[in-house]
């Protein structure tokens, strides 16, 4: 059998038992943006990179608030949401070039939410041939960057005129 090293697996599963309080609520509140991979803060919503990524460059937006409800938002909060989905996509296809993207939200456990009590979306870019048979034989995911040069290429881009 093939052996194939992925350290960074196990910060996930040791994360998953001890998880406490609410990342998208906790993280906003801190000032070290970089360490905490946040990209970009509007309004009602915020940028963050997903530490545990499905592909490079893989980045979510959520409300500042709280609510696993997307009818719990304002209008002006899912404004606020979508123009920066849409912020994404913009940086992402300038910053990295994918081919295409997954963007959406999964709302609650059985729609494969990660994180149910916080509404958010996921922006995941995709290229052609990028999804081999890694996930499917293996359950393991290729991601081709680390996280602070992913971050520190998108960064810049998110405050270009």
């Amino acid at each position: 059998m093939e052996k194939i090293w992925a350290p960074w697996r196990m910060e996930y599963i040791e994360r998953c038992d001890e998880q406490k309080g609410c990342i998208f609520c906790d993280l906003p509140k801190k000032e070290s943006d970089r360490e905490n991979l946040i990209l970009f803060r509007g309004e009602n919503s915020f940028v963050i990179m997903n530490k545990f990524p499905y592909a490079a460059g893989h980045l979510m937006v959520a409300p500042y608030r709280h609510t696993a409800d997307l009818n719990d938002l304002s209008d002006m909060e899912l404004t606020d949401m979508s123009i920066n989905v849409r912020r994404c996509v913009n940086v992402l296809k300038k910053a990295i070039n994918p081919q295409g993207f997954n963007v959406g939200a999964n709302l609650g456990r059985s729609a494969g939410a990660g994180i149910i009590d916080h509404v958010h979306y996921h922006i995941v870019p995709r290229w052609n041939g990028d999804s081999n048979f890694m996930p499917v034989i293996g359950d393991i995911r290729v991601v081709s960057e680390g996280l602070e040069k992913t971050y520190d290429k998108l960064y810049p881009v998110f405050f270009e005129k």
